[in-house]
């Protein structure tokens, strides 16, 4: 079974940088409020003509399968954020994980939903999402693969993550989970905003492949609006696209391994990591080459490091991880 989705595409699912992210997110938050937009035109129309069907609340834990993968996960996804349980029968830790799940799921009340794969069962699924070890826990939002943790963790840990993972779903793809929410009656979306022509014309830029002028643009909109996220996501893409043109992977490659301290070669290689998909290797490189450089060339280091951390989002686990790990090397 392939997920039909175009977004949940292999590069994504090996957990590539997507560098039309931010595209993307609007796309996801229109389709979203249109999806939610049809939902309630049609039961408003149920009701008037009295066939309006009872209320029903989402189903907080469900089992997957490859069959029901696209239903039950990709389009379920436009209306509240699935959290994927990737486990095993035979697996000690996905037992200590999987209660405190489906636990949070309950407390949570429909702010998400749970849904379990069984890797044993399911293998394709489990090698289109990369699944190298279990548990792994990741979630999809309006389409798009996010990323969360890997191994057992704490509630008050997962909690951490699931509030960030509401978040984003609300801000940055409009998707809102909610108490008591039927499949047919999703929650009250957010209102609506109209496009920024001068932000749309910086996506448009950035996606044609106009660097400079995506550069500028997003620039200009930071000028008028120095917090307007989108913008900040869209400068660091781009500014990360035009650096690494026309460099030869190889050969940067060769040159980081052999001269670890040469500060700017490093910062190609962790460039190209990033655009490579290799999304801990750049951030791993950059903060192993902050622990040993010192003065201008530490400080050089750092700032690429955190200009990267804008490129991924600072919801992300992986910038979560790094920022700790830089901060060690730091203090």
């Amino acid at each position: 079974m392939q997920p039909r989705n175009s977004r949940l595409n292999s590069s994504a699912l090996r957990g590539a940088v997507d560098l039309a992210a931010v595209k993307a997110a609007g796309e996801a938050a229109q389709k979203a409020e249109q999806a939610r937009a049809e939902r309630a035109r049609q039961a408003a129309a149920a009701e008037a003509d009295g066939s309006a069907p009872a209320q029903s609340a989402y189903q907080l834990v469900i089992d997957v399968t490859e069959d029901t993968f696209e239903t039950e996960v990709v389009q379920r996804s436009t209306e509240v954020p699935v959290v994927i349980d990737f486990w095993a029968e035979w697996c000690g830790p996905c037992k200590q994980l999987s209660p405190v799940l489906e636990a949070l799921a309950e407390e949570y009340a429909g702010r998400f939903v749970l849904a379990k794969i069984d890797v044993d069962s399911n293998q394709l699924l489990a090698q289109q999402f990369g699944i190298q070890g279990i548990p792994a826990v990741m979630a999809v939002v309006a389409g798009q693969l996010v990323p969360l943790f890997q191994g057992a963790e704490s509630a008050a840990n997962i909690r951490k993550v699931l509030d960030q993972l509401i978040l984003v779903a609300e801000q940055r793809f409009g998707v809102a989970g909610g108490a008591g929410a039927a499949p047919g009656e999703a929650p009250a979306a957010a209102p609506q905003r109209p496009e920024d022509p001068a932000l749309a014309a910086a996506h448009d830029a950035l996606d044609s492949g106009d660097l400079g002028g995506a550069i500028q643009a997003y620039r200009n909109v930071l000028t008028e609006q120095p917090g307007n996220t989108e913008a900040k996501l869209g400068l660091a893409q781009a500014e990360l696209l035009q650096r690494v043109e026309g460099l030869d992977l190889q050969a940067v490659r060769a040159a980081a391994a052999a001269d670890p301290k040469n500060v700017e070669v490093q910062l190609r290689a962790a460039d190209l990591d990033l655009v490579g998909g290799h999304v801990e290797d750049a951030f791993g490189r950059l903060v192993d080459t902050v622990g040993r450089t010192a003065g201008e060339d530490r400080d050089t280091a750092r700032l690429r490091l955190l200009e990267l951390f804008e490129v991924i989002g600072p919801e992300d686990p992986r910038v979560t991880a790094a920022r700790t790990a830089l901060a060690r090397v730091l203090f």
